[in-house]
């Protein structure tokens, strides 16, 4: 499968994602790993890439598609990919538009998660993540707490809520997103390729993309 997951900060993207990759052998792609990836790897584009990210700055859109380009046309997407966090705006949905019609990639379809926003609320300020950064185990204080309240179950250091998932913060999260990122929703069902999903759970998103795509 060939999928784009729109939706909300919290509304469960990476988590589908894994659960999809299990399905088909896709591969799960988001732009953070495929950035740290090239940025470790030392690739030209990488080492372009972490000037503007030991700044604080965004990567430009032309380096993000640099890198994309490079990754779709790795051997283990040739099974399938998922798009995890990307594109963010419209001007990257227009460019990946290109870029796949150039490499002759056919999208099946992008799936928006549609979570209500005090359930993303509520996901996110209860999320404690390890601080460990070789961990980063994910934990929730109602659904699933760490055995021993702050400390992560698999390598003992602190699990923490990090300084975006306060309450404050996952405001100003949800208003960018609405802002920049949910006209993504409109962009792909003028294309006709937009499959909405209303969810509370992984579940859901999982069984519809199943029944769509004949899974």
């Amino acid at each position: 499968m060939k999928l784009i997951l729109l939706g909300a900060p919290g509304a469960g993207k990476g988590t589908v994602a894994k659960l999809l990759t299990a399905l088909d052998g896709s591969v799960q792609i988001s732009t953070g790993d495929i950035l740290r990836g090239a940025v470790q790897a030392k690739t030209e584009l990488g080492q372009e890439a972490e000037a503007f990210m030991k700044r604080g700055d965004l990567v430009p859109d032309s380096l993000i598609m640099g890198i994309m380009e490079k990754r779709l046309q790795e051997s283990d997407c040739a099974k399938g990919f998922l798009l995890d966090g990307f594109p963010r705006t419209i001007p990257q949905a227009e460019e990946l538009t290109q870029l796949l019609a150039k490499l002759n990639i056919k999208l099946d379809m992008a799936v928006d998660i549609d979570v209500p926003r005090d359930i993303i609320l509520d996901r996110l300020c209860t999320r404690r993540t390890c601080e460990n950064s070789a961990c980063q185990a994910i934990y929730n204080v109602k659904s699933n707490p760490p055995k021993v309240e702050g400390i992560c179950d698999k390598c003992g250091a602190k699990a923490v809520q990090r300084e975006d998932e306060t309450e404050t913060a996952i405001t100003h999260r949800l208003e960018t997103y609405n802002e920049k990122t949910a006209p993504l929703i409109g962009f792909y069902r003028e294309k006709g390729l937009l499959m909405s999903v209303p969810a509370t759970s992984s579940d859901d998103v999982i069984n519809a993309v199943k029944a769509k795509l004949n899974l």
